[in-house]
């Protein structure tokens, strides 16, 4: 997929979550249905793991839900109210199984034990009580902030004002659905379009009288914050809830093994129809409030809990064309340009091929008859060809051996990872010598998460690029603003508010800056690590210089692939003189150290050997949290060894040459208690 095409596909899906989240948290009305908004989120999320570039500060794998309304009282949530990482099929069940095994270092043998909970289609809210007293009541809000609807909420019946259990705790955020009965719908069903719309309307009146007259209800099942509480599994939780006085779902399971997720998944779906309130999937979440607790979070999602919804649409068409799109890093994708068709109440017309061995496995061809599947971990997808339907003249797609932008060859390089060639073909020109990848860097330099210029989107950087006003990075902050305000749609006010936002932007983070680069393989995490590695920017340069490259060869998760990333872009001396005029322009800060109050502050480990009932990433994670850095390198910058089963004696033997501190994992594991 050509690279201003995928960008530009990202912003408008983007634009559209944010103004479907702020017309369903701030104005009470929803505009599409859930499958199609969780359908929206899935392209954004499958667009985003295939260009880590893209990242927008109102994605769904950053934000959750949409800033509180001006109308009621923000309040911060004392634990954040975070989402949650979708599943559609067996597979992506087994994956997060998968993960959760390798992180705890678990073999496939080892049963986890989950709570099955069917996902009620309503309005997530937080109970903060004390001392037994119902204090306050919050929306989702964006997770971070939430709106004070305290009174709004004080009207369900079945919220209890005060809890006199001897076993409640101290303090505690109850948190869970706000919806309404399909039953009681139908008696009010003139005044909203669906049950969830009235749910969310009523509980943001102004006038809690006006909430009181709409049939609300609460189900519980989960807590943020807590103090004094003295339960160790999620099931024991909900039937606590009960104990306290709270509504908890009665289809709620404990469940070992995918296997049997999937038989209460079916069992679920096709009954769902029967069911007195909107479903639409179920929560499976880790019972074990410990295991919990070491698995954490990752992003805005924990790793112990996954939503599976339930099944994707699909649809016959006709593919008209098959167009060719390159990305930021050359890579070319195919897209399949389709006879519009109504799939889940959304009209799609493009459709993901992914690659050229996609194409030839299903020998897919124009003018076929094809089954197109929206929804799943990805956007709009062929699942098949009607080979019945095939016309006798059809000719099979040959796959362009040269870029369709700059005419260079395409290539499939060898993954030194997999030992395999790539299935992405990719255009060998460097860089900023192919028009269409020289505008996809530019369109990344600005994006959200690099520099975040303001008022400088993808229709303005394709049109200065075409007018020669913008041809590489640093021409953003040398711009002809009087050429500018001659060009048809913009007048004084609008090039001095775009003059504003990059004179705003010419002070950026290390990270933020070398990840805006756009080189290949550099993501933010791994922009992070080296920013961290090097301090200051006019050592960036310096790994131009093999010496200085191969001193980040000892950063834990910076390997060989990001290492020639890196060599290959300085190799290019249009790259070279980008940075060096970007960084005579710029004002760079230096690294910022993250949690400089852990007990680990400045200490440097690395882990050997295999450690018993924890994975390295556990590990790796204890020692970042506490402020430590992991390395993978022995050197004199190393403060410690840790020393699992069957260690490289290698490794040994060179921290004793240089008196490095070598403990054993029961060892690490005291120090590591006192520092927590």
């Amino acid at each position: 997929m050509k690279k201003n095409l995928i960008k530009e596909k990202y912003q408008k899906k983007i634009k559209l979550i944010s103004y479907y989240n702020k017309k369903y948290y701030n104005e009470n009305t929803s505009e599409i249905s859930d499958t199609e908004y969780d359908i929206l989120k899935s392209e954004i999320l499958d667009l985003e793991k295939k260009n880590i570039f893209l990242k927008n500060k109102n994605s769904p794998s950053i934000s959750v839900g949409h800033k509180p309304s001006k109308h009621f009282k923000k309040v911060t949530h004392k634990v954040p109210m975070l989402s949650l990482g979708n599943a559609f099929e067996e597979n992506d069940l087994k994956n997060f199984q998968k993960k959760i095994l390798n992180y705890l270092d678990k073999t496939s043998e080892f049963e986890i034990e989950y709570s099955a909970e069917p996902k009620i289609d309503g309005i997530s809210a937080s109970l903060v009580f004390k001392d037994g007293i119902f204090l306050k009541g919050l929306s989702r809000g964006d997770g971070k902030e939430g709106e004070d609807i305290t009174e709004n909420l004080k009207t369900i019946k079945d919220i209890p004002n005060f809890i006199t259990k001897n076993n409640f705790p101290k303090e505690i955020d109850i948190r869970g659905e706000v919806y309404i009965k399909n039953s009681d719908f139908i008696k009010i069903k003139d005044k909203f379009a669906n049950p969830r719309n009235a749910a969310s309307g009523s509980l943001r009146q102004k006038d809690p009288n006006e909430t009181k007259k709409i049939p609300l209800r609460f189900i519980a099942y989960t807590y943020g914050y807590e103090n004094g509480m003295q339960i160790y599994s999620q099931s024991n939780f909900l039937k606590q809830l009960n104990v306290w006085g709270f509504k908890t779902n009665p289809l709620n399971k404990l469940i070992k093994g995918t296997k049997n997720l999937m038989k209460n998944y079916f069992e679920i779906e096709s009954n769902r129809n029967q069911i007195d309130f909107d479903i639409d999937g179920i929560v499976y979440k880790v019972n074990d409030f410990k295991l919990q607790s070491r698995l954490g979070y990752v992003a805005n999602a924990p790793r112990w809990a996954i939503a599976h919804k339930f099944s994707a649409n699909k649809a016959k068409s006709i593919i008209r064309d098959i167009e060719i799109q390159i990305g930021r890093t050359g890579a070319l994708t195919p897209v399949a340009k389709i006879e519009p068709v109504n799939i889940g109440g959304v009209i799609v017309s493009n459709a993901t091929l992914h690659n050229e061995d996609e194409i030839n496995r299903k020998d897919i061809r124009v003018n076929d008859k094809v089954t197109v599947e929206r929804a799943g971990d990805v956007i709009p997808h062929i699942v098949s060809v009607d080979f019945n339907k095939r016309k006798k003249d059809s000719k099979k797609f040959i796959f362009p051996s040269n870029c369709p932008s700059c005419g260079s060859k395409t290539v499939k390089e060898f993954n030194s990872t997999t030992k395999k060639i790539d299935a992405v073909r990719r255009c060998t020109s460097e860089g900023y010598d192919c028009k269409k990848i020289a505008i996809e860097k530019i369109k990344h330099f600005v994006s959200k998460e690099a520099f975040n210029i303001d008022g400088f989107g993808k229709k303005i950087v394709e049109k200065f690029y075409h007018l020669k006003l913008v041809q590489f990075p640093q021409d953003i902050f040398k711009l002809n603003y009087n050429k500018i305000e001659n060009l048809d749609g913009w007048g004084r006010q609008s090039v001095n508010n775009l003059k504003y936002s990059i004179e705003e932007k010419k002070e950026i983070s290390l990270e933020r800056f070398i990840y805006s680069l756009g080189i290949r393989h550099i993501g933010l995490e791994n922009a992070k690590l080296i920013s961290k590695n090097i301090k200051q920017s006019e050592n960036f340069l310096k790994l131009s210089k093999d010496k200085n490259l191969s001193e980040l060869e000892n950063l834990d998760g910076i390997g060989e692939t990001q290492i020639k990333s890196l060599k290959n872009f300085f190799l290019n001396k249009k790259n070279y003189h980008i940075v060096f005029e970007l960084l005579k322009i710029l004002k760079i800060k230096e690294a910022n150290k993250v949690k400089i109050d852990g007990k680990f502050k400045d200490k440097t480990f690395m882990l050997t050997g295999k450690l018993l009932n924890m994975s390295r990433s556990e590990a790796k994670s204890l020692i970042e949290n506490n402020s430590g850095s992991v390395v993978s390198n022995v050197s004199r910058k190393l403060d410690f060894l840790i020393v699992g089963e069957k260690p490289t004696k290698r490794k040994i033997n060179a921290a004793k040459e240089l008196n490095i501190k070598i403990l054993s994992q029961e060892e690490w594991l005291k120090i590591l208690n006192k520092a927590s």
